[in-house]
């Protein structure tokens, strides 16, 4: 029988660790926003990291779809930045053990690849996966961010206080690994947020920061997101202001609010005097052209 790490590169040993949680965000499939990066990206900052394994890119990438990047200067050719795939071990600021996978998303070989996850798994004794990301979702920013969840672990979704969808979607890295560590007798989540569909050109902290909240309350892991909390209130304020200086933007985001607070059950009119009936709501043809003239007109700067 093959090695199932055979395309792996460890740096030196396995780490010993207590039981350590994995946190994956893979670049390449949906991620509105760029949220589920930026949370990983803060968790990165913050867990002292150490390599543990890097992934044949020669195996996994397709580099005529995500080529090297060169940097050049000057004219000069100064070196290529290559894709790749690496695992990292740390802890969070209570010392729990942590492994974080990320990188870009496999262009190819997924069972092999997947194989690979569960048996540094196994052989680090995982006791638990969470994925992270994010998707566009016709909702205001003026309310607070959703998460929803994919697990094939029914104790993990009986527990976790997340939305559930019924949908047939096409599944990305991070749901195979799901299944594949779930099968293994690994319990493994997925949470997603819901990003306001009129803000993909730019960075959303208010969906990172729900990202790590959720995060916690599934792993009970400890990080500090004070800095994504702030972030999100600047930008809070700047969006804020850009919509109440156009009657027509003004007016799609109540229609949000409305939609909004009939789904989730709260009271409407929290932000506004008026109430909204479900002809008041738009039609997916009404947001989608509303969408686009608020992204022709937007500028937060």
């Amino acid at each position: 029988m093959s090695d199932p790490i055979r395309d792996v590169q460890l740096h030196g040993e396995l780490p010993k660790l207590n039981r350590p949680i994995l946190i994956v965000m893979l670049q390449g499939w949906i991620d509105a926003a760029g949220a589920a990066n930026d949370t990983m990206s803060l968790i990165e900052g913050q867990i002292d990291p150490l390599p543990v394994a890097t992934f044949d890119p020669d195996v996994f990438i397709d580099y005529r779809a995500r080529r090297p990047t060169m940097e050049i200067r000057e004219g000069r050719n100064n070196g290529l930045d290559w894709p790749s795939i690496d695992l990292y071990s740390g802890h969070d600021a209570n010392g729990r053990d942590v492994l974080i996978l990320r990188g870009h998303e496999p262009d190819s070989a997924w069972n092999r690849f997947s194989a690979a996850i569960r048996e540094l798994c196994l052989r680090m004794d995982v006791s638990m996966m969470v994925g992270l990301g994010a998707y566009p979702f016709p909702t205001p920013h003026t309310r607070a961010i959703n998460l929803s969840c994919t697990t094939p672990t029914v104790e993990l979704l009986e527990k976790a206080p997340f939305l559930r969808s019924t949908v047939d979607v096409p599944a990305g890295m991070v749901a195979v690994l799901e299944q594949v560590l779930h099968d293994s007798g690994i319990p493994s989540i997925s949470v997603w947020a819901q990003v306001p569909q009129y803000l993909p050109g730019m960075t959303y902290p208010a969906a990172s920061s729900a990202l790590l909240r959720g995060l916690v309350s599934v792993a009970d892991l400890h990080f500090d997101g004070s800095k994504l909390d702030q972030e999100a209130v600047i930008q809070r304020e700047r969006l804020d202001r850009m919509v109440a200086r156009n009657s027509e933007h003004a007016e799609m985001v109540a229609k949000l609010e409305a939609a909004y607070d009939a789904l989730i059950g709260a009271p409407v009119g929290l932000n506004n005097q008026s109430q909204f009936t479900e002809s008041d709501i738009p039609s997916i043809e009404e947001l989608s052209a509303e969408l686009d003239a608020f992204l022709r007109d937007a500028n937060p700067e």
